[in-house]
C-alpha cells in the first residue's frame, strides 16, 4: 500500500472547528482501510480527539481490551 504524501493548502482548514490548521499544531489523517483516501486535517489532538468521540468511531474497534485466561498480557 502506498500512498503519496502532499502538503496541504496554507488556509487549509480544520475538519472540525473550521480553523486554519498552520497556526496550531496540525495533524493529517488517513482512512487507510478504506484505500487511503484524501486526508482530513485537523488543527490539533484536541479536534481530532472530540470529532473521533462525536462520531463514535472508536465503537467496535480495539479502543477496550479484555483480557481472558490465554491471552493476559
Amino acid at each position: 500500500m502506498s500512498t503519496t504524501v502532499e502538503l496541504p493548502d496554507a488556509d487549509e482548514a480544520c475538519a472540525y472547528c473550521g480553523s486554519r490548521i498552520f497556526d496550531h499544531d496540525p495533524i493529517c489523517v488517513r482512512d487507510c482501510s478504506d484505500d487511503c483516501g484524501s486526508p482530513t486535517y485537523f488543527c490539533n489532538y484536541a479536534c481530532l480527539s472530540t470529532y473521533v468521540d462525536e462520531n463514535s468511531l472508536t465503537t467496535g474497534n480495539a479502543c477496550k481490551w479484555s483480557p481472558d485466561e490465554n491471552n493476559c498480557c
